[in-house]
Order: C-alpha cells, then sequence, then structure tokens
C-alpha cells in the first residue's frame, strides 16, 4: 500500500483514478479546487484537500509523503464554455508547478491524462492539424495542452513523468475490463479506438505501481 496524490479528482478522469487505486490498497490525496463542490469524494483512505495545480507550493505541500502523483486537471469542459476564459499557459503553469513541487517533496513519479489531439497522425503530422480528426473549435485548448506537453519534455528534472494519452471517445459509463493496449506517440491504426474511464485508470495505476514507460507520452485504447 502507498500514497497516491490525485490532481483534478473531482473529474471524471480523476474520479476513476482514485476508485482504482482505493480498489488496490492506496491511500489517495485528492486535491481539487474547491472542496464544496465535491463533497461526494471524501470517504475512507481519500483524503480532500484544496488546491491549485499551478501553485508549485501547493503541489508540495500536498504531496509531501507520496509514492507518486497524477495530472488530470483540465480548465476546459467542452466547446460550448468558450475560450474568454482560457489560459493559453495554463498546462505550462501545472508543468512546471508540478515538476518544481513534486521534486521538492521527493515524490518520484507524475502520470499526466494526455489528450488525443497531441498524437500523431499515419502521415506524421498532429491530430489537432487535422480537421477531419479534429474539431478546429477546439484548436486552442489542444495548443495549450501540447505546450504543457513540450515544458515536460524540455524539462531537467528527477521526476520520472509519463503522459498517457486515451483516444478521443472516453466512456463514462463503460464497465471496467482490466483490459488496454498501449501505442507510442501514433494514434492506434487499428482504427477509431475507445476506451473506459474506468480503463484508463487501470492503465494509469499500473504505470504506477509498476512503471513501463518514462519521459514520454504513450497512447493508450482498447
Amino acid at each position: 500500500m502507498s500514497e497516491i496524490v490525485v490532481f483534478g479528482a473531482g473529474g471524471r478522469a480523476g474520479r476513476a483514478v482514485t476508485a482504482e487505486a482505493r480498489v488496490r490498497g492506496h491511500l489517495v490525496t485528492a486535491v481539487v479546487r474547491d472542496p464544496e463542490k465535491h463533497a461526494g469524494i471524501e470517504a475512507d483512505g481519500i483524503r480532500v484537500l484544496r488546491g491549485d495545480i499551478r501553485d508549485p507550493r501547493a503541489v508540495a505541500g500536498a504531496s509531501g509523503g507520496h509514492a507518486a502523483a497524477v495530472h488530470a486537471v483540465s480548465p476546459f469542459s467542452g466547446p460550448e464554455q468558450g475560450f474568454d476564459g482560457l489560459d493559453p499557459e495554463f498546462f505550462v503553469r501545472a508543468a512546471d508547478a508540478l515538476l518544481r513541487g513534486l521534486a521538492e517533496a521527493r515524490v518520484p513519479r507524475l502520470v499526466v491524462v494526455g489528450l488525443f489531439a497531441n498524437l500523431e497522425t499515419p502521415g506524421g503530422g498532429l491530430v489537432m492539424d487535422d480537421p477531419e480528426l479534429f474539431p478546429p473549435q477546439i484548436r486552442p485548448f489542444a495548443l495549450a495542452h501540447r505546450a504543457g506537453l513540450e515544458r515536460l519534455r524540455a524539462a531537467r528534472t528527477p521526476v520520472d513523468w509519463l503522459v498517457l494519452t486515451p483516444p478521443a471517445l472516453l466512456e463514462a459509463d463503460a464497465p471496467r475490463t482490466g483490459r488496454y493496449r498501449t501505442g507510442g506517440e501514433a494514434v492506434p491504426e487499428t482504427g477509431p479506438a475507445h476506451l473506459s474511464y474506468a480503463d484508463l485508470a487501470v492503465a494509469l495505476l499500473d504505470e504506477i505501481d509498476a512503471p513501463r514507460h518514462h519521459r514520454a507520452q504513450v497512447s493508450v485504447f482498447d
């Protein structure tokens, strides 16, 4: 049993990761921006904290003594939200704060939930640059996400990070099968892929319990 800190524990991915971690017997520190909006998270083995993933002091304070951290925070809920309030540096600030705060707290492992738009197409470009694969109107969010990935890649850090990138179709209500496949930086060649949030959490916890990929972006799919 170990302790894991989950940033963004109130979202779908964060909740799935928290649930999977508890099934495996891990203790979880669930970090959210507003605990009052997520009163249902707290349970046996789960401690809820208020925190901002862009604040290295908050990251370090929440992470001390933990074996790994999960970044499942997103400032964007969908196209209907618009982009007036989107900080294009959000994921860069988060990457900087995580790497600094986790290093200070001596947390060795960071797993980040990635974005499908950052995978490569068979032609070698990025999904975000292909209007047939990715809605152009959401490109500002994809660019912000991409900047965070590049920040991780450029960092000189003792933190062993991984970006685990699911397909565009993540199924909220699909059951946990415990099965998944991982690929590289490219879109799976098997055609349109999907994955449940529960199996995304399985893949993510597997990378914490027995790390196989390091300092890279890896696709995960059904």
